[in-house]
């Protein structure tokens, strides 16, 4: 017995000396998005967070800050490219503020139907864009989207582009989105997300165009008495991340940070397209009047929005002026020519 006692203070005290193993390092991830708790966004990221925890067994720690609470959405985006934070779920209106490239995708009657902004999305811009967010300290994580923007305001449907001659519309604050409003005789009134509210509120501002989802997620539907479903851009969103943090990563957490793509993106468009009918058949009981405008009406947007979209292209960057090339060429073949 004495033996053992002596062999187990020996083989102790020489683990003792022996260095120990370090333990598996915690990488934070910091999310931000204007996006408020309680919408299909809070819940893909919630979905994002319990993913990338789960399959990095706890060396990933996800924290998502909603409704704006580090800044609205231009001022997040840029904290993440300065490596304040880690991640910021953005539209493409904002992040392009950025990555000029993106403004392409915002430009006024682009795509037709969700299915073929899928398809540009998913395949056909990966390369150019994936470059382009590196070469500006970004890396795109995944996709989601806005969803279609339509004309929400205090002082009557949105019919033709007469009914905003002279108008104090908020405008996001991107040039394809200003020069649209100026196309349509608006007048156009750049602020914040976190801003908009307020400004209707106060007569600052006399309408906005938006998603029904975020119009409603943000509380503005509460200042608005009119709602026009004239579906004039269709807005991507997208999760992106500081490079220089992303790139330091292991590569099996770089990949399970990438895999969302996969699972979640498919699931997120589903459930924002589901939710948006929903919401609009509420719209009466919140006392906003929806319109959904004549065939003939909504073409009465087109010509100005060609005006608005060739106006930004002659002033558009080469690598701009390329991608809409690559988009427009795809879409052609895709409609048949039509």
């Amino acid at each position: 017995m004495r033996r053992f006692l002596l062999a187990l203070v020996s083989l102790c005290a020489l683990l003792l000396l022996l260095p120990r193993a370090q333990a598996e390092p915690t990488y934070t991830l910091k999310i931000a998005t204007v996006a408020p708790e309680g919408t299909p966004w809070s819940d893909g990221l919630a979905q994002f967070k319990a993913m990338v925890e789960k399959k990095s067994g706890g060396r990933m720690v996800v924290k998502v800050f909603f409704g704006g609470m580090l800044g609205d959405e231009n001022e997040t985006v840029q904290q993440t490219q300065r490596g304040q934070i880690q991640g910021v779920a953005a539209s493409t209106g904002a992040i392009a503020s950025l990555v000029p490239d993106l403004n392409v995708l915002e430009l006024p009657f682009l795509f037709r139907t969700a299915e073929e902004a899928d398809h540009v999305l998913d395949g056909v811009t990966s390369a150019p864009l994936e470059k382009a967010f590196r070469s500006k300290g970004l890396v795109l994580g995944f996709w989601s989207e806005n969803g279609y923007r339509s004309f929400g305001t205090s002082f009557g449907f949105i019919k033709s582009p007469a009914d905003l001659k002279g108008r104090k519309m908020r405008s996001q604050e991107n040039p394809v989105h200003l020069e649209m409003y100026k196309a349509f005789s608006a007048s156009p009134v750049p602020i914040p997300t976190t801003e908009v509210l307020t400004s209707l509120q106060t007569g600052v501002i006399q309408g906005y165009d938006n998603t029904p989802l975020y119009a409603s997620a943000a509380q503005w539907l509460s200042a608005t008495k009119f709602f026009t479903l004239t579906d004039h851009i269709y807005q991507p969103a997208a999760i992106v991340f500081n490079k220089t943090w992303f790139d330091a990563l292991p590569a099996d957490v770089q990949a399970i940070v990438l895999s969302a793509r996969a699972d979640l993106v498919p699931r997120m468009r589903k459930e924002i397209r589901a939710l948006n009918p929903i919401l609009l058949e509420n719209f009466p009981a919140m006392k906003v009047q929806v319109y959904h405008p004549t065939a003939a009406e909504r073409a009465s947007f087109e010509g100005p929005a060609k005006v608005a979209r060739d106006s930004y292209m002659a002033k558009a960057s080469t690598g701009e002026k390329e991608l809409y090339k690559l988009i427009t060429g795809e879409l052609a073949k895709k409609r048949g020519g039509k």
